[in-house]
């Protein structure tokens, strides 16, 4: 871990920078071309590779052994005066929460597809989940010299898949083996990468004269694309005259941040080409702070919507996005400041807590690396050391002027284990570093099973866990042992019914009295828990109707058909009785956690099982016998389609029909098929299979 070193004077106008996240698919290159923008910023001055586990964002010793992004990383860089903030955010579905919480703070994307694969599964999921929060993005399509890379192939893939308007601003010199540069359409530049083996320089040169009618057409087509953007520029346009570089590419910029038009780049970033015009297009068509609409929030005292403006002399908001337990500094707590300055050694208001939070240092991150600095302002992204009770989602913000900000929702987890630690000293030590963990990673739960006595963790994935267990022995050395993966099924109700819960214990001295009356009703598949009084004429005094949501609550948590927890359903408390000496809080509870039961056991009891969107990549030999296999685990084919000379079939499985499906579908392929598999949805479990479960879970 390097020292952490201090830094002064580091006040860049709000227009000069650019806070970006490099999004994609697992294996599209994001890492790599995040390590290429470091080093032809200057940030390092030698090329990362994954290959070699020398890459400055996977700084975690699993992800240089296992070559694959993990935790999101933090860089501040610097390109032509501007000051770039990168997220490098991980592909594979297992992190989302990583994804999900960097979306959330950015202003602008960069989203990597590989030119031979085109549109993936995860490349879907990623722009979708940046479409949620209206990220205006760049596509930077790599690996242009892979073989079977299709420029216009994928291109075309964009635009059917994402239902987007594409702005081609560079087109390929050659592909394949042959790929030696890109032609700039606007400046009508052709730039080759051949001399330089590390891609510092370039050099100028003609468009080769077998593409230029090709530049042509792209030319022609971008121009027109962006003078419909701005009807003076249209006006300029029909009468014959072509607007200058400079007007294209104000209106460019401005219908890039309106997300009309989503300028496209093309290179290889393993190979060291096409990275520095990429660069270029950050900076001339991707956000400032100063570009986005302000910051709206709620004020919990008024309970109105309020906007912040992005200055720096506004009052403080900012947003707690992510929280990383380092082995040195201990608990870092990442900050998007959207208005007003943070200062170290001041003592801030978390509106989500209501709590008071002393911001004992604040540092500028580079990946693992950290500068100090004394003050942190608008449309940064820092973090914080000193932090005690704040989590992912938070609000921190001025006592005198409070609002909290909208949170970051996760998916819930789709995979438990039992987890034990292997000797008596590492009991103490595994809930310190479970506790420490779940602090950071959102979609990763513990839970006691009372019964058993055991420890259950549960996330997105066998990966997932398997990564968690792993840092576990590495960053906090405790040896435990785990389970085999166990689906995390969720039981839910599908009418309504009412349920009553007594809990009376009286025998001489002071007694216990507890009794409610519960209705119980289905929501959506998704829509969560809600709890509602209905109590007319104090039939309950309301200082008990707390402890009874508190007994609801813990009955949930444990399921009443085959103890899996219960979702999706509103319970209302709606009459009930007391004793003036003996009722209690935890009578109250008692009763709620009975009228619960009693309830839902009349409520059309049903088990959801969560399902997969599998895509299995196959030669075209092996589809027959794929399909049929994939038939047997109760999937739902959705269909196939043709991606150069594989097929690739997409379906929707459950989850525990696709244990150990690598080891199936190696064998059935010869080891030449792939599957990719993400989390889609909840839904019931046929019956037969929901009473093979009870019967082993009594």
């Amino acid at each position: 871990m390097a020292q952490i070193t201090k830094t002064t004077n580091r006040v860049v106008p709000l227009e000069k920078v650019r806070n970006i996240g490099i999004i994609a698919h697992i294996d599209a290159g994001k890492t790599t071309t995040t390590e290429r923008i470091l080093f032809y910023t200057g940030k390092t001055y030698k090329l990362g590779d994954i290959d070699e586990g020398t890459t400055v964002t996977d700084w975690m010793d699993q992800e240089r052994e296992r070559g694959i992004t993990i935790v999101s990383a933090a860089i501040t860089t610097f390109w032509r005066d501007y000051r770039i903030n990168i997220i490098d955010t991980p592909g594979h579905v297992d992190f989302t929460a990583e994804v999900e919480r960097s979306m959330r703070v950015l202003d602008g994307g960069v989203t990597v597809f590989d030119a031979q694969e085109g549109v993936q599964s995860q490349s879907e999921t990623v722009w979708h989940q940046a479409d949620k929060y209206n990220v205006p993005r760049l596509i930077f399509i790599n690996k242009m010299d892979k073989l079977g890379a299709d420029f216009k192939g994928t291109l075309a893939m964009i635009k059917e898949r994402l239902g987007i308007n594409t702005a081609v601003l560079t087109y390929p010199i050659g592909k394949e083996q042959d790929f030696r540069g890109v032609v700039l359409l606007l400046e009508k530049k052709a730039l080759f990468w051949e001399k330089d083996p590390l891609g510092i320089t370039f050099e100028e040169g003609e468009i080769p004269a077998d593409i230029r009618s090709e530049v042509e057409t792209f030319r022609h087509s971008l121009i027109e694309q962006i003078c419909a953007e701005d009807e003076t520029l249209l006006e300029k346009y029909l009468g014959g005259q072509e607007p200058s570089l400079e007007e294209l590419k104000a209106v460019l910029r401005k219908a890039t941040i309106a997300y009309r038009l989503v300028p496209v780049y093309c290179g290889s970033s393993l190979r060291n080409k096409a990275v520095q015009p990429l660069l270029d297009g950050i900076v001339d068509f991707l956000p400032s702070p100063l570009d986005l609409p302000p910051v709206k929030g709620i004020n919990p005292k008024t309970q109105t919507e309020e906007i912040r403006e992005t200055k720096i002399e506004a009052p403080l908001s900012a947003l707690a996005f992510k929280i990383q337990v380092d082995p040195h500094v201990g608990k870092l707590t990442y900050l998007r400041v959207y208005s007003g300055t943070l200062q170290a050694g001041k003592t801030v208001m978390n509106s989500s807590k209501k709590d008071e939070e002393r911001i004992g240092r604040l540092l500028l991150m580079h990946a693992d690396k950290k500068e100090e600095i004394s003050e942190a302002y608008a449309g940064e992204i820092v973090a914080a050391i000193g932090l005690t009770r704040t989590s992912t989602g938070d609000t921190l913000c001025d006592a005198t002027h409070p609002i909290i900000l909208e949170s970051i929702k996760f998916p819930e987890p789709v995979i438990s284990l039992a987890i034990e630690p292997k000797t008596k000293s590492d009991q103490e030590k595994l809930g310190n570093a479970l506790n420490r963990l779940s602090e950071e990673d959102p979609t990763f739960k513990i839970k006691v099973n009372h019964e058993t006595g055991q420890t259950i963790i549960s996330g997105m994935g066998e990966l997932h866990l398997e990564v968690l267990v792993e840092r576990m022995r590495r960053e906090f050395g405790v040896e435990a042992t785990v389970g085999a993966p166990q689906v995390a099924y969720k039981e839910t109700i599908t009418k309504v019914a009412q349920g009553e819960g007594k809990y009376i214990h009286q025998s001489g001295g002071r007694g216990q009295y507890g009794h409610c009356l519960l209705r119980v009703e289905p929501k959506a598949r998704g829509e969560g828990y809600e709890f509602a009084s209905e109590i007319k004429g104090g039939a309950i005094p309301s200082e008990f109707i707390p402890p009874i949501e508190k007994g609801v609550k813990e009955a949930m948590e444990n399921g009443v058909l085959a103890g899996f927890p219960l979702v999706d359903m509103k319970v209302v408390v709606y009459d009930g009785s007391y004793h003036e000496v003996d009722s209690s809080e935890i009578a109250f509870k008692i009763a709620g956690s009975q009228a619960l039961q009693a309830a839902v056991r009349n409520a059309g009891l049903v088990l959801l099982e969560p399902i997969m969107k599998v895509e299995v990549t196959t030669p075209e030999e092996f589809m027959g016998q794929i399909i049929g296999d994939l038939s047997s685990r109760r999937a739902q084919i959705l269909g196939t389609e043709v991606r150069g000379a594989a097929r690739i079939i997409v379906g929707l499985v459950p989850l525990s029909e696709i244990a150990g499906y690598s080891t199936t579908l190696r064998s059935l392929s010869q080891g030449r098929a792939s599957y990719y598999m993400e989390p889609s949805h909840y839904q019931e479990v046929p019956k037969n299979i929901t009473e093979a479960i009870v019967a082993k879970k009594v």
